[in-house]
């Protein structure tokens, strides 16, 4: 565990006439160390969230663009990714996931830098790595693209999250880099069952399976022998018909740790530097193809090379944040003392700090550094 306090670094939304707020985060980034880390001539992973079609709680792709170009005027080689879902959606394989980044205005044009799935097209291009320090895994199944790369920044929108309480920056690193294996280990103690009535018997799934537990029904309809399965997942991943899923089942408390496991997974042995805007405050993730109102109002953006004492900074700000009277938390009672776990009466959402703390990815203890215009 970390003793000392980790650095974390702090600009409000309020910027001068005639100033921009991109500018202020540039200065923010410079003080929390960015332009202090060796990037020329690497790979530069800008870890993100594209938001599902529908959603306009989302990060701009201005912000992904400030960070790229002070990448790129390092030397660096950088490159915005995210790895498919588990759950149906437009962003399940790589060619849907990329249309609906570009629906959303991510492009290399209004980003400075190429889009790439990091787990490939169907959601299976994915590497083993060792999780250090790990209660629950030894090992975590992520995106080979991300792991190719030699640096990762994670560049996320700081909200709520329906099962993990809230959503910063090691969610972000460990359920968004894991590819839909990893995902599967993250959220379900089960193993995935076919809908009969979804399949068409292409046999794609029985090729992606490595233990040979898929065969055929009497109508030529896969089906899973699940002693043979392992609950590896690749099967989702290689239906296009989404005929075959897991229950998502695994409580609060067991997805947070099984996060931050991963975040450790993806962080380790390598650079990395961390940044969370705190705008547009939803109850739910971005993951939603629609939001509410935000339930406090914008507080800013925060920078720091370490992910947990950045989350726990975030939690703190909406902590102490006024509530929006008419927004959802607004309606809530308010009794908790965690605004997250108000909004969402089943989680709690600091068990992600907590662990990620107790294996040693970063401290909750924090020093506040306000960055000025």
């Amino acid at each position: 565990m970390t003793a000392s306090a980790s650095p974390v670094y702090f600009a409000d939304m309020r910027c001068p006439m005639d100033y921009s707020l991109l500018t202020k985060m540039q200065k923010l980034l410079r003080a929390a160390g960015l332009t202090r880390m060796d990037l020329a001539g690497k790979f530069v992973a800008i870890k993100m969230h594209f938001g599902e079609p529908g959603n306009l709680a989302f990060l701009r792709p201005n912000f992904a663009k400030c960070v790229a170009d002070m990448v790129r005027e390092q030397g660096g080689l950088p490159f915005l990714t995210d790895c498919s879902t588990l759950y149906v959606g437009r962003r399940r394989h790589a060619l849907e996931h990329l249309a609906a980044a570009q629906e959303n205005g991510f492009s290399p044009l209004s980003t400075g830098c190429q889009l790439l799935i990091g787990d490939g097209l169907r959601g299976t291009d994915e590497v083993e790595v060792p999780v250090p320090g790990g209660e629950i895994f030894r090992t975590a199944r992520i995106g080979r693209v991300i792991m190719d790369a030699d640096v990762l920044i994670s560049l996320n929108h700081f909200k709520g999250h329906k099962r993990t309480g809230f959503g910063g920056a090691i969610k972000n690193v460990g359920m968004g880099c894991g590819s839909r294996a990893g995902k599967m280990a993250m959220h379900c103690c089960g193993k995935p069952v076919v809908a009969p009535e979804k399949c068409r018997g292409c046999g794609i799934c029985m090729r992606f399976c490595g233990q040979q537990a898929i065969g055929w029904d009497d109508g030529h309809r896969a089906v899973i022998d699940q002693e043979a399965c392992v609950g590896c997942g690749r099967c989702i991943g290689a239906c296009s018909q989404d005929a075959i899923s897991s229950a998502i089942d695994a409580a609060s408390d067991k997805l947070n740790a099984r996060m931050a496991e991963y975040a450790a997974a993806v962080l380790h042995g390598r650079p990395h530097f961390h940044i969370s805007v705190a705008n547009n405050i939803s109850p739910c993730c971005d993951c939603h193809g629609g939001n509410d109102a935000a339930i406090v109002p914008d507080i800013g953006i925060f920078a720091s090379h370490d992910p947990v004492a950045l989350d726990q900074a975030c939690i703190d700000a909406v902590n102490a944040a006024p509530v929006i009277a008419t927004s959802r938390l607004g309606q809530c009672r308010r009794d908790s003392g965690d605004c997250f776990t108000d909004l969402h009466p089943d989680t709690h959402g600091t068990s992600q700090v907590e662990h990620a703390e107790c294996i040693g990815l970063g401290s909750r203890r924090y020093e506040l550094i306000t960055v000025s215009a």
